[in-house]
């Protein structure tokens, strides 16, 4: 009865035990985090309660399974897999609470600075997720290779595996070479300052918005809804276009090919009463002046400026379609067309035709619009 009885006691009263402890601890939290909402620290903090209450019933198995004399023949292999679970759910609370902690800091940050410097709010976003998974990393490594040593055979290997480090470390740095290149792109993006979430940037001729950022990757998604994935040694390597670097503020330019004819004094004034209403527009500048000219039409340029990239597309789509439509209404006249008409003939003066020169009307000789003598025959 006692061979029953003990292990009962030992695995049930550590199994409540630790619910217990979990909620009271979770309890706490919940209290902490109500008390104080200006920080997000108590309620990610909540996060880890579950690798909290694995930790706490492996400890306390693990410290009370010699007691339950419970499958003696088996002893070396429980206690071995408590151990492992209990070194597995150290590292799992061990990460969960560095990120609370990391995150609760990058919220206090972008609170104090969202609204005077976005662009640095979002450096230190990169970095923040950049650090939080090179803990993550560093922290699964070493639980791993606490789990490894645990077993008596990998601690007698430990003396070789050092001996031959030197060998390991040259053939896996030839074998990883695009990987450790990857990885140390990705901190020098990190803290270089070169691309940051929430930049706008254009790829391979492909604009979106930095997503993603990882030691090895980068996620870019596209106006529409793409996601493009590219080793974050692209950006170290080769040029690309970062439309949020410094500040994120930028100067647009609407083309119309219009006839020669246009209202250009008119459409000045046109321009600025559509960027009045349009709220995308910053305020800032705007301009419209001839660029080019060609024999049938003129190339009619405008300037506007938005606060960021998405404003001034917003802000081009607005004045390009308004503008055409403005005109199209009030000076049909304006808009590029093709004549067809006969070309005017020369004007009469005092019985004479002017000296004005004008072009022939087309299939008309121009033998025929020349007074020739009279003829002697």
């Amino acid at each position: 009865m006692d061979d029953v009885l003990r292990p009962l006691i030992v695995v049930g009263g550590s199994v409540v035990l630790t619910l217990l402890l979990g909620w009271a601890t979770d309890r706490l939290l919940r209290k902490a985090d109500q008390r104080h909402p200006e920080t997000p620290l108590w309620g990610l903090l909540r996060r880890g309660r579950v690798p909290y209450q694995l930790l706490l019933c492996a400890v306390l198995l693990r410290g009370s399974y010699e007691e339950t004399r419970v499958l003696p023949e088996h002893q070396v292999g429980i206690g071995r897999t408590l151990t492992l679970v209990l070194i597995g759910s150290a590292a799992w609370l061990v990460i969960r609470i560095a990120a609370a902690v990391v995150e609760t800091s990058y919220t206090r940050y972008a609170s104090a600075h969202a609204q005077r410097d976005p662009a640095r709010v979002r450096r230190v976003r990169t970095q923040v997720t950049l650090i939080r998974r090179v803990v993550s990393a560093i922290v699964g490594v070493v639980a791993v290779a606490a789990m490894l040593l645990t077993f008596p055979a990998m601690r007698a290997a430990g003396a070789s595996l050092l001996a031959s480090a030197g060998l390991l470390g040259i053939v896996a740095g030839v074998a990883a070479q695009s990987t450790l290149s990857n990885m140390f792109a990705g901190l020098q993006i990190a803290f270089g300052d070169m691309v940051r979430i929430g930049d706008t940037v254009v790829v391979d001729g492909e604009w979106g918005t930095v997503e993603e950022i990882t030691l090895t990757f980068l996620t870019v998604r596209t106006w529409d809804e793409r996601r493009i994935t590219m080793p974050v040694s692209y950006f170290t390597s080769k040029p690309f276009e970062n439309w949020s670097r410094g500040t994120p503020q930028m100067t647009g330019t609407v083309f119309w090919h219009l006839d020669h004819a246009a209202p250009l004094d008119e459409m000045r004034e046109r321009l600025r009463d559509i960027l009045r209403e349009c709220p995308a527009w910053d305020g800032r500048a705007y301009n419209l002046t001839v660029t080019d000219t060609t024999p049938s039409t003129m190339e009619v340029r405008a300037l506007v400026t938005a606060k960021d990239a998405d404003d001034i597309w917003t802000v081009r789509v607005t004045v390009r379609e308004q503008m055409i439509r403005w005109l199209a209404e009030k000076h049909p006249y304006a808009l590029p067309r093709i004549s067809t008409a006969e070309a005017a003939p020369r004007p009469v003066l005092d019985g004479r035709r002017s000296s004005a020169s004008f072009s022939a009307p087309a299939g008309i000789s121009a033998a025929r619009n020349t007074q020739g003598p009279p003829s002697d025959g």
